[in-house]
């Protein structure tokens, strides 16, 4: 299974704001930390307000902040929600397969989904940012080193 871009940069905002303690960077700050374009990771952070788990403060000493929901949230959960709740395959496209009816491989395919989900189940965001990453992170995002560097 391949996530979508805007999947994989969604996991990367959270795992960028999970580090960032008290320090609130802007969505122009996230997305040149991550090396994507602005409108993308705004489009992200919209998703990901929506959902519950970034908070987005305006004004003077505002920024993005991760909620409890967020650090808390599976990541199981995250992909399925981003992902959609599609087949790896499309077999009612514009041409759908004649072999739609009787195929054994779509049924296949959807638990193979299932498990991937069901594997990133028992991780949550906090998890992700946990050592080496975390440590990693707060490099790239110019924090002091070792903040976020628990076992």
């Amino acid at each position: 299974m391949r996530l979508t871009r805007f999947t994989d940069l969604a996991l990367r905002v959270l795992m960028r704001l999970a580090v960032a303690d008290a320090e609130l960077p802007t969505t122009r700050d996230v997305a040149a930390t991550m090396e994507v374009p602005y409108t993308h990771t705004a489009k992200v952070v919209a998703r990901l307000q929506h959902l519950g788990l970034v908070e987005a403060r305006r004004g003077r000493g505002g920024g993005l902040a991760l909620t409890a929901a967020g650090r808390a949230a599976p990541v199981g959960g995250v992909v399925r929600e981003l992902e959609g709740a599609g087949d790896v395959v499309d077999c009612d496209g514009t041409t759908p397969c004649p072999l739609r009816g009787a195929c054994v491989l779509r049924g296949a395919l959807r638990r193979a989904q299932e498990a991937f989900f069901a594997a990133l189940d028992p991780l949550t965001v906090d998890d992700l940012v946990q050592a080496p990453t975390g440590p990693l992170l707060l490099g790239i995002a110019g924090g002091p080193p070792g903040r976020h560097a628990s076992p």
